[in-house]
C-alpha cells in the first residue's frame, strides 16, 4: 500500500521505471527528456525511491537493476484520493465542476461521463 507522496523528480523516475518494468540507472537516464540530469542525480533519486519502498533492486556485482515495487495504478489511486480529499472535499461533483469551469472537459468526454452515470444507475 502506498503511504508516501512522490516529489516531481521521483514521479518522473517512477514513470520511466513503470514503462521499463526493470532497468539500470543508465536505462532510466536514456529515457529521460533533455536536458538530462546527471547520472549521479538519477542514481540518488532511485536510492531514495528504494528507501521509501517504491523501488527494489537485483544486484549484479556492483551494478543494480531496479524495478518498481508498486504499480502505477496503486500510486494513481493514492494520488487521486489525496487530491480528492485535500482539494475537493471527497466530492466527485466538485472535481467535475472544477474541470468544467476550467474548460478541461471536452464535449465527447462529457458524453462518455453521462453514459457511465447511466450505466451506474442501471446497476
Amino acid at each position: 500500500m502506498v503511504e508516501k507522496e512522490l516529489t516531481r523528480a521521483e514521479e518522473q523516475i517512477m514513470h520511466v521505471l513503470w514503462g521499463l518494468e526493470k532497468g539500470f540507472v543508465k536505462d532510466v537516464l536514456d529515457r529521460l527528456p533533455e536536458p538530462k540530469p546527471a547520472y549521479n542525480t538519477v542514481s540518488t533519486i532511485i536510492r531514495i525511491l528504494e528507501q521509501k519502498g517504491f523501488v527494489g533492486h537485483t544486484a549484479y556485482g556492483k551494478s543494480h537493476q531496479y524495478h518498481p515495487l508498486i504499480t502505477k495504478e496503486q500510486y494513481r489511486t493514492f494520488a487521486t484520493e489525496k487530491l480528492m480529499e485535500g482539494y475537493f472535499g471527497n466530492s466527485v461533483g466538485s472535481l467535475f465542476s472544477f474541470f468544467m469551469k476550467k474548460k478541461k472537459v471536452e464535449l465527447n468526454e462529457a458524453d462518455d461521463i453521462l453514459k457511465m452515470i447511466e450505466q451506474m444507475k442501471k446497476e
